[in-house]
Formats: structure tokens, sequence, C-alpha cells
């Protein structure tokens, strides 16, 4: 995986450019003409074909910065009126909401943002919007657990899991998300009793990722997992066979929360306040929510697909035919400085 070192990516405008992918038209002839300054925390060889698409299309050059997104949060705060930041990806709500909340946004209104993502997807005032969705979801052990013993969020915190729970660190963004959703459905009380379920559940303390979550149900180590649903996939169908092995005997379910569908997080990405090339910008954010880009990163990375217009493809689309609770993200985004004091609560580590 192609990842740059936010140290050691290229800093200041002039130094900006020449990290830039793909080539310049030969017609730029002012500062900025034909360009957009991507920050970006997906860090996804596969989104390169599509930086590579856009400026064959548009003649747009893309100067790529990556790194964790509150080191890029950081980096653009720091760089003050400065910054040549045009763009920001993150791939959690949680994420864009700090970036909001430092100022690093503006407002953009666009017809076809509006048109491809649910409104559900995008923050109410226009500064960010999705344009891919990934489920937290369930995998368990499909010899000891019945999928109507993981069908919600709430029973994963019963007594019938005591010890038998696997799961990620406090730290993850996708649990604080998923816990942000449980304290916007439920109030902070009851999620709290939620958390505090899931602590006492817990096989092992929290270590690894999801992936490493779900080869612990298959060696036994606990029965369900907390997972998002991109790993699971990716593990059914990649390269290594004992990992596809896996999944044969770890199967998958998508818990309802209150009945209303399982909870998604998204990719997402929004203008920069200070954007020296705000209009290459928007078309960039727009090209990524456009149909063929959402295939091309859910073929690829696995998501799904924002757009409810856009048919996921193979092998997604076997995962697909769920419900997806149709909370703002905007709403359980801003719930996460509650969800990290709730973890440090009850001893989620």
């Amino acid at each position: 995986m192609k990842t740059i070192s936010i140290i050691a990516a290229c800093t200041g405008l002039f130094m900006l450019a020449a990290c830039g992918t793909g080539a310049s038209d030969g017609n730029d002839t002012a500062a900025g003409a034909g360009e957009v300054n991507l920050y970006t925390a997906r860090h996804y060889d596969s989104d390169q074909a599509l930086y590579d698409r856009f400026t064959a299309e548009t003649g747009i050059r893309i100067n790529l910065i990556e790194g964790r997104p509150d080191e890029l949060i950081a980096r653009i705060r720091s760089e003050g009126e400065r910054s040549p930041a045009d763009l920001f990806l993150a791939a959690d709500a949680g994420a864009l909401w700090r970036a909001q909340q430092a100022g690093l946004f503006q407002p953009v209104q666009s017809e076809a943002l509006n048109a491809a993502i649910p409104a559900n997807l995008r923050e109410p005032g226009g500064h960010w919007t999705g344009f891919m969705r990934r489920a937290r979801i369930v995998a368990y052990d499909s010899q000891r657990v019945q999928p109507e013993e993981v069908d919600s969020y709430e029973k994963l915190a019963s007594p019938r899991f005591r010890g038998k729970v696997c799961v990620r660190s406090s730290d993850s963004v996708y649990n604080l998300s998923l816990l942000g959703a449980l304290i916007e459905a439920w109030g902070e009380e009851r999620a709290e009793q939620w958390a505090r379920g899931i602590v006492a559940n817990m096989a092992r303390p929290p270590e690894g990722g999801d992936r490493d979550q779900i080869r612990a149900v298959a060696a036994g180590v606990c029965e369900v997992a907390i997972t998002n649903s991109y790993y699971y996939i990716r593990m059914a169908n990649g390269d290594d066979a004992g990992d596809r092995e896996i999944t044969q005997r770890v199967r998958l379910a998508f818990p309802s929360l209150d009945g209303q569908g399982a909870h998604v997080n998204i990719s997402g990405g929004g203008v920069l306040a200070r954007a020296p090339n705000r209009d290459n910008a928007v078309r960039l954010l727009e090209f990524f929510a456009s149909a063929d880009s959402q295939r091309h990163i859910s073929a690829n990375n696995n998501e799904f697909p924002a757009s409810p217009g856009v048919a996921a493809p193979e092998p997604v689309a076997a995962h697909a035919d769920f419900t997806a609770h149709p909370m703002s993200v905007a709403a359980f985004a801003a719930r996460q400085p509650q969800a990290q004091s709730i973890m440090s609560r009850v001893g989620w580590r």
C-alpha cells in the first residue's frame, strides 16, 4: 500500500505541486490553474486509478498529500491562511466533523452532489458529503451462534455473549461512530449501559484490526466480532486461501438499531475554507460521487455505493441487500466526544 508520510510529504505550495500525480496539460498560465491539492486520509491503492482518470478527463492535475486524518487536520490548521489544501477526504464521518469543528471547511451547494447522495449522508450545511458507505456489523461463528441472536446491536451486550465478543480498541474511529449512533438513538445513559455490557462480554482485551477479530472467531477465541463489512468481503474474496476458508464458517450479520437497519459510516470529503482551487475541488468531489467512481471504489475496496441508484458490483452485491439505518451521519459524528468519554468510564481499552 502506497503511503506518503505526513512528515516526509512535500510542504509548501510550490513543493506540493512537485508531488502531483499525473502530468500537466501544458496550458497552465497562472498559479493553481489546472490543478487541485488533495489531502486524503484514504490510503487505498485503487484510488490512484480514479486520480488518473480524473486528470485524463479534465486536464486537472491532482497534487496528493496522504496522512492520518487528525494529522492532516493539524497540518491544515498549522498552514493557516497559506494552506494550499483544496479538498480533504476521510474514511469516517467523525473525522470530517472534527475538521468542520476546526473551521476548515466551506459550504458547497452542488446540484450534482444533492442528486447523487442521500441527504442523511451529507452534512446539512453542505460542509462535507459522503460518497461511499461502510456498515459496522457482526461476524459470527455459524456453528455456535444463530442468526437471530445477532440481529440487533442490543443483543451483543446481553449475558448470552459473556466472554464471547471480540472487538477493536476504543480509539477505533469506527467504534466511536457506532457508539455515537447508539447515543443519538438511545441517549447517553442507555448507550453507556450497552458499552459496559460489551466490555463485560469481551473474550480478550481489544487488540488488532477488524480482520484480526474475524480470525479470532474462526480460532474459537470468541463467537462474535464487531467489524466493518468490507474487511469481511475482502477476506471472503481475497488471495489468501486461509481467509477464504474462515469465511465459510464465519458468517456476516447486519444487526438492526431499533428495528430501523444497520449502522453505516461513510467515506467522504469537504472543500477547504481557503481552497485556492475551489472550483476544481468541487469538481473532484463530484467526480468521487459519480456513479462510475462509486462502482470503481466498490469493486476495488468493497465499500457500498452511497447512491441508492448505483448497484454494487460483485462481490459486494452479495452482501448489499440490507437495510441501512436512516440516521444522519452528521448526527452520530457529533457524538464521538461523548462516545470517547463513555468508553473511558467503562474501561473499554
